[in-house]
């Protein structure tokens, strides 16, 4: 694709109508016919063989063994200080030398031939679209399942009851909700070629190194060749920040500099100040929020980078210095509740004993009060959210109108989606299904145990319309900027209002608002990568639902035997200094909880609270975009005007916590590196290996994260030096008023 073809913004295009002709068995179109979008061209191959086997005896048992194994692993590493970014993309490298060992140990033999129930274990040699089907199962079991939130809090920062049957129906309905939303937009947000979902292509560009025969260019190394040799740096690489030398994860030297200067640590520290200057040198530091930033687009990424600058390098500062909401007496960086004198706030203290707000000892305790940093980040979730909207009202709005039309006429396809033609379509009914009996289990399921769950019926409705409102604008940020923008704030807020003082029932609420969507626009991206492999969308559905149902299954299993096994888990007071069972996750949503649950918006961000001001930020947030496009329409030869992103600007420091100053600077240098410079200058080099390199980073730090759990971790077996320490920010988190007494910092 020529330079002057380059798709710089994510617009929907108007593709060509492409030949017809197909021939029966593998088919190949005309070099000239390939997406719009230069990266997909660049990486996804425009041909498809319909003879390939899909659902076999090895998918099947891979599959499930990939979705098990990963579940396991990304819930027990999610309670740790710096949870482990374990993506499939480590089981789609393990499970190749198994396939092929299966397809060369297992009989062929073909069981009752000639009848109606004929099949075999082994169809033949292991092929790319098994290997797909066997990484979808996979991605179900490397997501987050959020509702182990929910079990988390109630168990062990409220010290409640909350069984497992609840705790299993709780997670089950929240996974699988979203696939009615899924089905409800796969016109809009899958067969575009404008929606291009970049995550994706890392991984078509390791199913094409592990399959595709490849001749070694001369001086250089073929796709396959490149992936083992990245892999295996990473994995030797790991052992020095996983166990050697940690102080790598944050290398803030501004503190080293100036060991007793406040000043100093706050703004040096990566994990608990502004990071100026601090940087991980550990690829689960830099990808551990914001996934992989080799994945992002540039435009994506310097948008990025503009919303975290502006938030930490001139909001924040600013605020913290004027000391707006008695800004000095907290930290600068924090996510933790206060009382109006820099102190823990006791929560434990205001909640009677049916697990709601106990006015009388509100009162007494007074206030709660947040770090200032923590009250701009729901501010900018406030601005992000009616951004979202706006923007794509404004940029994306004709092509929705477009595409609604175009389900009652033919319409014109790009390549992946003809190719997809010849292969059954989902139904809508089978989504339908699963939504309407989703819901009614959801709904049962709140009424019957209200005692422990709390939300009432009209809040599950009420969810679900909030989630399939968002579903649409949301997905289409994340399909064409590789960026998550959540709803977890917005459904806090509204459930705050309606419904104050039952911690529980705001979390549940949350969670059916925004997992459905969340879980919704993964199935999305899911089967956005089937469209590229040419997966049968049959089997993709039916792959997607059984590895839900499995993962759900197994996050809980291993949380619960986590609870259950680990002491003073979570409870960052009580857990020896150097213990990585710290939970940061879990404490940002217990957090969420007491602020719009138990205590409720109206008196912390209402009339009745401290911090009613950031309720200005809902209006900002809807102003932004339009100030873009009458600037788009005023300049239209400014072509950079078009890359501007509200939302991804305003939602850029929604992981802000509990991800950390050092997980951003990092993340944003590499990103710069890849996005900008290897693909504006040595685009050769890019195309063939920038996907391939962030794959095997993954794998190779997931593998030897775990071999060094297992042979060290488990043992207990660690190191006392000056590289095994924290970062050496130990002031960042001090107050700076004066007279406030806090454990381990000097009063001024």
């Amino acid at each position: 694709m020529s330079r002057e073809h380059e798709i710089s913004a994510p617009l929907i295009q108007k593709s060509k109508k492409f030949s017809s002709d197909v021939s029966s068995s593998t088919i190949l179109l005309s070099e000239n016919e390939n997406s719009p979008i230069e990266q997909v061209a660049l990486t996804v191959p425009v041909t498809d063989d319909p003879s390939l086997p899909t659902f076999t005896f090895r998918t099947w048992t891979l599959g499930i063994f990939a979705c098990v194994v990963l579940s396991f692993l990304k819930q027990f590493f999610w309670y740790r200080k710096e949870p482990m970014s374990i993506t499939s993309i480590s089981a789609q490298i393990a499970v190749v030398p198994l396939g092929h060992l299966m397809a060369a140990m297992i009989t062929d033999r073909v069981f009752f031939e000639g009848k109606k129930g004929e099949f075999t274990l082994n169809p033949g040699p292991f092929n790319v679209k098994e290997h797909v089907l066997i990484t979808i199962f996979a991605n179900s079991g490397a997501g987050t399942v959020y509702a182990i939130h929910i079990v988390s809090a109630v168990k062990i920062f409220y010290h409640k009851n909350l069984s497992f049957f609840v705790a299993l129906l709780v997670v089950l309905t929240t996974q699988v909700l979203g696939f009615g939303w899924a089905g409800v937009f796969r016109r809009y947000l899958v067969e575009p070629a404008a929606m291009w979902w970049p995550q994706n292509l890392v991984q078509v560009s390791l199913f094409r190194a592990l399959h595709e025969k490849e001749k070694r260019p001369n001086g250089g190394l073929t796709r396959n060749q490149f992936f083992l040799l990245a892999f295996t740096c990473s994995f030797a690489y790991y052992v020095f920040p996983g166990y050697l030398f940690p102080r790598l994860t944050s290398f803030s030297w501004v503190c080293w500099i100036f060991p007793t200067s406040i000043l100093a640590h706050q703004l040096g520290s990566g994990l608990r100040g502004l990071g100026i200057g601090a940087f991980g040198f550990d690829w689960s530091t830099i990808s551990a929020y914001l996934d992989s930033p080799l994945a992002s687009p540039w435009f994506a990424t310097a948008n990025v980078a503009v919303g975290f600058a502006l938030v930490l390098y001139v909001i924040d500062p600013v605020a913290y210095w004027l000391n707006i909401y008695k800004a000095k007496t907290f930290p600068i960086f924090s996510d933790g509740l206060f009382t109006s004198t820099g102190q823990s706030y006791n929560v434990s203290a205001i909640i009677d004993s049916q697990f709601h707000l106990d006015m009388e000892a509100y009162e007494r305790e007074g206030p709660l009060h947040l770090s200032t940093m923590f009250a701009i980040y729901y501010g900018f979730s406030f601005a992000c959210l009616t951004a979202t909207i706006v923007h794509v009202f404004l940029f994306n709005g004709r092509q929705i109108w477009e595409l609604s039309k175009s389900a009652f006429q033919e319409k014109k396809m790009d390549v992946h989606t003809r190719l997809m033609r010849r292969y059954k379509q989902v139904p809508e009914w089978w989504f339908m299904c699963l939504l309407l009996a989703n819901i009614a289990a959801t709904m049962f399921a709140c009424q019957y145990y209200n005692d422990q769950l709390q939300l009432k019926w009209w809040g599950v409705l009420l969810a679900c319309a909030l989630a399939i409102f968002f579903t649409l604008p949301v997905g289409i940020i994340k399909a064409t900027t590789n960026q998550m923008l959540g709803l977890n704030v917005i459904t806090e807020y509204i459930i705050g209002y309606l419904y104050p003082g039952y911690p529980v029932a705001n979390m549940c609420f949350k969670v059916y608002g925004y997992i459905s969507m969340k879980q919704g626009i993964t199935f999305l991206e899911d089967f956005k990568l089937g469209h590229y492999m040419k997966i049968p969308p049959r089997a993709m559905f039916l792959a997607q639902v059984v590895g839900t149902v499995i993962s759900a299954l197994v996050h809980l299993g291993t949380a619960w035997w986590l609870m259950d096994t680990i002491p003073q888990i979570c409870d960052r007071a009580l857990l020896p200094a150097d213990s990585p069972w710290t939970c940061p996750g879990d404490h940002v949503f217990y957090d969420a909880s007491v602020i719009w649950g138990l205590i409720g918006p109206r008196r912390i961000f209402g009339n009745l609270g401290y911090y009613s001001a950031i309720n200005w930020f809902f209006l900002a947030g809807a102003i932004a975009p339009v100030l873009v496009w009458l600037a788009q329409k005023a300049f239209p030869d400014k072509h950079w005007i078009g890359l501007i992103n509200m939302p991804v600007i305003l939602g850029a420091t929604i992981n802000l916590p509990p991800g950390t100053a050092v997980n951003y600077t990092s993340w944003i240098v590499i990103g710069f590196a890849s996005g900008f410079i290897a693909y504006r200058y040595y685009r050769g080099w890019w195309s063939r290996h920038n996907y391939v390199l962030s794959g095997a980073l993954d794998a190779g730090l997931a593998f030897m994260a775990v071999l060094l759990y297992l042979c060290l971790g488990m043992e207990h077996v660690s190191l006392n030096w000056w590289g095994n320490g924290s970062e050496g920010c130990p002031l960042a988190s001090c107050p700076t008023d004066h007279g406030v007494v806090v454990n381990g910092c000097p009063v001024l």
